[in-house]
């Protein structure tokens, strides 16, 4: 079956449309967009006529390579206000054999089990440890036998604000949501291949004004992180310390941002309020600007992958994605600030994905590669999306799934208790709901009542 797929990454210097299609389970590209990011900072939306613009504008740009007029879109969302949380879920398998109808049983329990904020709503439900019986970190319970069916799961949730302004600028720009994922998630589907999911990573996505941390062990994602700084520090650093314009200040980090290789020689820079004028500067302090801004960066990053306390499960090391890894010596520094673990730059895995033209190739299109493969199936197994639906790669007849609902208020949680009573429960209760005449009140003493007469007398002559 051939399906069209529109993915729209919006970050804080860039938004990127890409629309494809997949054919006989292969994804081929039709048509890409990119334009300058406006209205979006720190990968939050701060003025929803400005980023709808350029929204619109990337995505007609797509729609005219690919000669498509697809209407709805798989987005992206920033880390910035997002959280996560880990619940667990338990149910009990009357039939013995697991179906998709008790996966998403316990996978809706766990969600149900969490305590989500007011203020919150739910992102994505990833399990990472499935429990069968006492067997524990089964990789798939699909069609096991079993009595007792578990799930450990983490929660992405985002701030309802934060949702509802990006859902105002996609809609403006006449684009319905059908998917919403979080960026360093779509960067990782993009750059892991089955041995890192396998041996666990850590991927690092390094942006224009945002970093984000995920780290991918078992069957998905454990834990993520946000860092508010990125590229365009860099070009803050070195347009205050050369006292140079910042788009002349961007233009030195691109021709001469080195990491590795120090330089004693002078370029003439113009100089902020005085542009006539000119200023010589070593590219030696150029390098010690951007050196000391990205190794600062690393070394938060390393902090909080301490924080997550999962290092010793990070068996493939680290995958570095995103624009700043365009840094010559990139690779090399990552390596000094985490000497025990493999680093690697991430590019876009081109295997997956036919028709990915050279723009896309750069690790700093990671993120909408990876929306588009998400769509195709590059999910996490069993997960509950945006729109708390399961999403699996299993062929399930309808009639197999139940009528299975998320509840979080109390009144629901009385209505789904309520749901669980024993089918043998269930029919002395509408029994309960006949009058019979036998159970009628005694009012008085012994049969006196004039009520309990008429019946008696009743019986009798019926």
């Amino acid at each position: 079956m051939n399906k069209t797929i529109l993915a729209i990454d919006i970050g804080s210097i860039n938004i990127c449309a890409i629309i494809a299609e997949i054919k006989d389970g292969r994804v081929q590209i039709q048509g890409h967009g990119i334009t300058r990011s406006q209205g979006v900072k720190k990968g939050a939306i701060t003025n929803i006529e400005l980023a709808s613009k350029s929204i619109k504008k990337a995505l007609n740009d797509a729609k005219r390579i690919a000669g498509s007029n697809i209407s709805s879109a798989v987005v992206s969302i920033s880390n910035a206000y997002a959280k996560s949380l880990n619940s667990t879920g338990v149910v009990n398998i009357p039939h013995k054999d697991i179906s998709i109808k008790e996966l998403e049983r316990v996978m809706k329990t766990a969600l149900y089990n969490a305590n989500i904020p007011n203020e919150f709503d739910i992102v994505h439900v990833l399990p990472y440890n499935f429990k069968v019986d006492d067997q524990d970190f089964i990789e798939d319970p699909y069609g096991m036998n079993a009595s007792r069916l578990e799930v450990d799961v983490n929660i992405i949730m985002t701030q309802k604000s934060n949702l509802s302004n990006l859902t105002k600028a996609v809609r403006s720009a006449g684009v319905e949501i059908e998917g919403i994922v979080l960026n360093g998630y779509a960067s990782a589907i993009a750059t892991m291949d089955e041995d890192d999911k396998e041996l666990g990573v850590a991927v690092i996505d390094l942006g224009g004004q945002t970093s984000n941390l995920v780290i991918h062990t078992g069957n998905s994602i454990r834990y993520n992180d946000f860092l508010g700084v990125g590229s365009n520090h860099i070009t803050n650093d070195l347009s205050m310390a050369l006292h140079t314009p910042l788009q002349v200040a961007e233009n030195v980090k691109i021709r001469h941002g080195n990491l590795s290789e120090t330089s004693n020689e002078i370029i003439e820079l113009p100089i902020i309020g005085d542009e006539e004028s000119r200023n010589g500067v070593s590219l030696d302090i150029v390098h010690s600007v951007i050196f000391a801004r990205v190794e600062e960066t690393l070394m938060l990053l390393a902090k909080s992958l301490d924080k997550s306390a999962l290092r010793e499960q990070i068996g493939a090391g680290i995958i570095l994605t995103g624009g700043m890894t365009k840094l010559k010596g990139m690779r090399e520094l990552a390596q000094s600030v985490f000497p025990t673990m493999p680093v690697r730059i991430g590019y876009p895995n081109e295997e997956r994905i036919d028709g990915l033209f050279d723009e896309l190739k750069s690790p700093e299109f990671s993120t909408a590669v990876g929306l588009v493969l998400y769509s195709a199936g590059g999910h996490t197994e069993y997960e509950i999306n945006f729109n708390q639906q399961l999403l699996h790669s299993k062929t399930v007849r309808k009639e197999d799934l139940g009528d299975i609902r998320i509840v979080q208020s109390s009144e629901n949680r009385e209505e789904q208790s309520a749901l669980q009573i024993k089918p043998e429960t269930k029919r002395e209760t509408k029994k309960e709901e006949n009058i019979i005449f036998d159970d009628l009140p005694d009012i008085g003493k012994g049969n006196n009542h004039p009520i309990k007469k008429f019946v008696n007398w009743a019986k009798q002559l019926f």
